[in-house]
């Protein structure tokens, strides 16, 4: 099979890493704070605080590169609908990316819980303290969790298809920046 696909800079496979480590690490820590009512909740919720927050301003950072850097083309030999079903899956990581952060921001805020970051540095709140609201958006910021771990999943089934299967390049120039 032809390749033409070009490699991932440097920088946004630094930024692709590092939010995957972030993110998954996240699912794990809210898959913890959910299933214990122990002390434990409150040590996990210390650390989801100020990650959430750090995925949240490397998202943004991401859309800016990626706005402003555009990433190597798809392999030309890609079926139609296997070119929107990347385009889709990418756009629905980036909206999760952006979007669960500022749920979980928007639901402490309106629980009345600070967002603390690291020692004493708080974040303000974004919304008044509302206990429905609070209600509505922790039923949101799970669901937004449930999406979120399904399109990573579909993400990670597509790299090992391109990977294994189709052997086009497109893993590993995410992983080394070089096509095969």
């Amino acid at each position: 099979m032809s390749n033409d696909v070009q490699g991932f800079s440097f920088v946004s496979r630094a930024l692709h890493w590092v939010m995957a480590v972030l993110i998954v690490s996240m699912l794990f820590i809210g898959i913890g704070m959910v299933s214990t009512v122990s002390d434990r909740y409150t040590a996990l919720l210390t650390v989801h605080r100020p990650i959430g927050i750090a995925i949240f301003c490397l998202a943004v950072l991401r859309v800016i590169y990626r706005l402003t850097h555009r990433p190597p083309p798809l392999p030309a030999s890609l079926p139609a609908l296997q070119r929107v079903a990347a385009h889709a899956s990418h756009l629905a990581l980036y909206a999760l990316m952006l979007a669960m952060p500022l749920v979980g921001w928007g639901m402490q805020s309106a629980g009345g819980f600070p967002i603390i970051l690291f020692g004493q540095t708080e974040l303000p709140p974004i919304l008044p303290h509302d206990p429905h609201l609070y209600a509505i958006l922790r039923q949101a910021h799970t669901v937004g969790a449930f999406a979120l771990f399904a399109v990573l999943l579909l993400h990670f089934a597509a790299a090992l298809f391109h990977g294994l299967i189709r052997r086009d390049g497109v893993l590993e120039s995410m992983m080394t920046g070089k096509a095969q």
